[in-house]
């Protein structure tokens, strides 16, 4: 089905379609240049695999910035899932536009998809509990507001962006500031952001919640100890969220999301990213 709460395309998406012309195109496509110059052209996109389609916006935006007047008219919404040799779109105009963008375009969807796909296959997992799915840092470089657009049509919450919408207190910080305590209350005094500390243990757990940050991690705890770290924050009022992260695979996550945390982080919906085998036939006029 289509995602309800559709997320809104970043800011710069049009940089990362300049940026991929750029490197593809360069001074410009010598064999797209075989064409005859005012030879029109229809092709199709279909899919030979299910997935969740993701990245409509940049398909639509390689052949606007390319221009020359080609229309595309998409058959299935942003976020549905489509199955094997489905027809996701059709594209009319010049030929030689629409086979100069035909790559650009198609790699921003399939990875997009894939990102969307791997995604939902995780939201899926925990459907029925109190769980989110959370994505990561792990991006592929420069598009990272691309993948985190993807992991939201999958039905997962973005975690922090990146370094500067939020504070996430880690090993080599609390070793620097003395610590858990003492790194959360220096966060609290210069800065507005969320506040999350990592522990790795219950007692660790226990100091953090005295400081109250807004999010605890739970750094590779077994099912045993997240349990108990669910217990805990409960019994003191549930000062902080608690997110599980660390050897999460699709084949525990049911498992881990039962034991009552409030999220699972996980790097591998945008780090280890499959595309999507799509393919444009196309057929000149």
């Amino acid at each position: 089905m289509p995602i309800t709460d559709r997320p809104l395309p970043p800011a710069d998406l049009p940089e990362q379609v300049r940026r991929a012309l750029a490197e593809d195109v360069g001074s410009g496509d010598v064999t797209a240049a075989l064409v005859p110059e005012g030879k029109s052209a229809t092709a199709s996109v279909i899919t030979r695999e299910a997935a969740v389609i993701c990245g409509q916006p940049w398909f639509d935006a390689v052949f606007a910035q390319l221009g020359g007047g080609v229309h595309v008219q998409w058959e299935v919404d942003e976020g549905a899932h489509v199955k094997a040799n489905d027809v996701l779109c059709s594209l009319t105009g010049p030929a030689r536009t629409i086979l100069t963008g035909e790559r650009s375009a198609l790699n921003f969807l399939q990875l997009l998809s894939g990102t969307a796909t791997a995604t939902r296959q995780y939201v899926d997992a925990v459907a029925g509990t109190n769980c989110r799915i959370l994505d990561t840092r792990k991006t592929l470089p420069g598009l990272r507001t691309a993948q985190k657009y993807a992991t939201r049509v999958g039905g997962a919450q973005n975690h922090r962006m990146g370094l500067y919408d939020a504070v996430l207190i880690k090993e080599n910080h609390i070793a620097a500031a003395g610590s858990i305590a003492g790194a959360i209350a220096r966060a609290r005094a210069t800065t507005q952001v969320w506040i999350e500390v990592e522990v790795e243990t219950l007692a660790e757990l226990g100091e953090a919640l005295a400081a109250k940050p807004d999010v605890v991690m739970l750094d590779e705890f077994s099912l045993e100890d997240m349990r108990a770290a669910v217990a805990l924050n409960r019994a003191q009022g549930a000062p902080a969220k608690l997110e599980a992260s660390g050897g999460v695979s699709l084949e525990s996550l049911r498992q881990i999301a039962e034991t009552g945390v409030d999220y699972v982080s996980v790097g591998g919906i945008t780090k280890n990213v499959r595309a999507i085998d799509f393919s444009m036939r196309f057929a000149a006029n």
